[in-house]
């Protein structure tokens, strides 16, 4: 155990590990997550006094082997403790993390407490290191007053869950804020806020399923459309992940709309995103968005991909769904996930 400063009540912070870069050392294989959470916490000075830290490891992977089961033994531990700790830190590998950030920003909702994520690009253990600024500012944030929801603390930068996307492979400064401002920033552990979430009437809601059959298909000049029927006789949501402002292309258009007519709408999900990362989709604009109008379809608008695939998981999860259902809870926001309709 640890203890911090800056705040005035004594604050109990509960920090799961899960692997990843900055809990790994180096191999003759290459990195691999070895250091447990006690491990990973010795290597903070003792510098405030005031925020009580408790580990508990969860698993210890590199975050590219995550999966929809991890995301849920996550929330399963939060929810555990949920009323024993003041705020929450996840150390996580970069590589997934907006995924995760995202899935656990739809299994808990409305959360008064912070559930803040982070990790490294570089070791804990190196010399040059970003781990231990990023997971004292973690820290820091979980244990500050106006702190609510799921974010990502990395770099000096508060993003919303919803809105994080890794945009650099090897920079410190590995995560952006798409579509979304930056929450806050913390300069030598004193947080600037630009958003405040008002928490007063707050209470967090936790959802304990995921509907893992959803697949994304990534649009390249030209695509064949042999395996459009397919992937959707073996999944339940279809992401289509298209050009520009969104659009399905001559190539496949048949093959899409045949299978649109074959299933109901509310068993076979279709959502239109696009592949630019900012400003969003519109496939009212062009003819090869326009021609969708006739079938029940979502649109992904300026959501991430990330957001979009964990939100149609948690939507379909729902056995006895309905379209309605579906179009309702996938238009409404959550955890600033959409910011028009």
């Amino acid at each position: 155990m640890m203890t911090f400063r800056k705040v005035k009540l004594m604050k109990n912070i509960l920090m799961l590990t899960t692997g990843g870069t900055i809990a790994s050392v180096s191999t003759p294989y290459g990195l691999i997550p070895t250091l447990s959470s006690e491990e990973l916490l010795s290597y903070l000075p003792r510098v405030e006094e005031d925020i009580k830290i408790d580990t508990r490891e969860l698993y210890s992977i590199d975050s590219t082997n995550t999966r929809p089961e991890h995301w849920k033994l996550i929330a399963n531990a939060i929810e555990s403790e949920y009323n024993n700790y003041d705020g929450f830190v996840i150390c996580h590998g970069t590589d997934t993390m907006a995924y995760t950030a995202s899935a656990l920003s739809y299994l808990i909702q409305n959360s008064p407490k912070p559930i803040v994520l982070t990790g490294a690009q570089k070791p804990i253990g190196t010399e040059i290191t970003d781990a231990k600024s990023n997971l004292r500012d973690s820290i820091l944030y979980a244990a500050d007053e106006l702190s609510c929801g799921v974010q990502i603390v990395f770099s000096g930068k508060v993003i919303m869950g919803t809105r994080a996307k890794k945009t650099r492979t090897f920079s410190f400064e590995a995560f952006s804020s798409i579509n979304y401002p930056f929450i806050a920033e913390l300069y030598d552990g004193k947080i600037i806020r630009y958003i405040v979430q008002d928490k007063t009437k707050m209470k967090p809601i936790f959802y304990h399923e995921l509907n893992e059959k959803v697949y994304v298909v990534k649009l390249i000049p030209g695509i064949s459309d042999s395996l459009i029927p397919t992937i959707f006789e073996n999944y339940d949501g279809i992401i289509l992940e298209s050009f520009g402002t969104g659009g399905v292309p001559d190539s496949i258009q048949k093959a899409i709309f045949d299978n649109l007519d074959k299933y109901e709408a509310k068993d076979k999900v279709l959502v239109i995103t696009t592949q630019v990362q900012n400003e969003g989709s519109d496939t009212d604009i062009y003819e090869v968005g326009a021609k969708l109008k006739k079938y029940k379809y979502l649109e992904a608008a300026d959501m991430t991909l990330e957001a979009t695939l964990t939100k149609l998981m948690w939507i379909l999860a729902k056995k006895d769904r309905t379209w309605d259902y579906i179009e309702t809870n996938f238009k409404k926001a959550i955890s600033f996930d959409r910011v028009r309709g």
